[in-house]
């Protein structure tokens, strides 16, 4: 039985398949990619949210889906902040899977806290699915390109997690490690790797930041200018620690994310225009900023 219900111009769909409900939601029109996406749960993962486009017929063994795997602010258990911005990048071909329960109104989540755990839950369920010969994504998810993101405490998840071999790419959003003379800012129960943990990145690295009034600006510049042993670089838009998540299509940071995204896992070259050159369009840009590391205009 399939309910459709209109709630603040969202369509949200409930399905009831094998005595359970599986939950799923188009956000706004679906995205301005392409590849118009939806929200939903998934059966064989359990506490995250799937983002992907609704037509999986474009994609296969020739044309895959790169992954996002994101962690939320607040070690928040769903990702009720940021569903704007992680389906606009989904509907540009991606697979976002999103730490936490699938939010199907605009409430806030106030549940128990997320782990950094699921972030390897999210890398282990894509290489699952794209291996199953029963599972919708089978082969169409590309497993050698998967980014690792968060914003604020899911930033901190992000770099917690920064060694696992499979990733090829991260993207710190709002965040950054503590200092030892600053860690008694954080929130209880976020992770608090030491600054070495930067040590244990082997892949590219952005950090996405709101300017000097995000809270999160100096500990994620510290970050930066710490990292010198693979590419990096750290761009600014001045609109504070919560960022443009919530706003349609996620705003100015899914415009830079996108780019990051689809020049770092899916080889685009005009993409890449935003970052690489002294004159980068980022550079150009309304009220953003960037800085980058010796390392990094070697990044292909």
């Amino acid at each position: 039985m399939k309910k459709i219900l209109l709630t603040l111009a969202l369509v949200t769909t409930t399905l009831s398949a094998s005595a359970q409900e599986v939950k799923q939601r188009i956000v706004e029109d679906g995205g301005t990619g392409p590849y118009k996406a939806i929200m939903k749960e998934e059966p064989s993962l359990a506490a995250h949210t799937v983002f992907v486009p609704q037509d999986l017929s474009a994609f296969g063994k020739k044309k895959q889906l790169p992954v996002l795997v994101w962690g939320n602010g607040a070690c928040t258990n769903s990702p009720w902040e940021h569903y704007k911005f992680l389906n606009e990048i989904a509907s540009y071909g991606f697979i976002v899977v999103a730490t936490g329960f699938i939010p199907m109104d605009e409430q806030g989540y106030r549940g128990p806290m997320s782990t950094t755990e699921q972030q390897i839950e999210s890398m282990d369920w894509v290489e699952a699915q794209n291996a199953d010969p029963a599972s919708p994504y089978y082969q169409k998810i590309d497993v050698k390109n998967i980014a690792v993101a968060g914003m604020s405490c899911g930033g901190l998840q992000t770099l917690y997690n920064c060694a696992d071999p499979r990733i090829k790419t991260l993207m710190i959003c709002n965040s950054g490690l503590f200092n030892q003379e600053n860690a008694g800012q954080a929130v209880g129960g976020m992770p608090m790797p030491p600054k070495d943990k930067l040590k244990e990145i082997h892949s590219s690295i952005i950090y996405i930041l709101g300017g000097e009034s995000d809270i999160a600006y100096g500990n994620g510049m510290d970050d930066f200018h710490r990292i010198s042993h693979v590419p990096a670089c750290a761009t600014n838009f001045p609109v504070g620690h919560g960022g443009t998540y919530r706003e349609a299509h996620g705003g100015e940071f899914s415009v830079v994310a996108l780019a990051w995204l689809q020049w770092q896992l899916q080889g685009d070259k005009k993409a890449a225009k935003m970052f690489v050159g002294k004159d980068c369009l980022l550079s150009t840009r309304d009220r953003w900023t960037i800085e980058k590391n010796e390392l990094f205009e070697k990044l292909k």
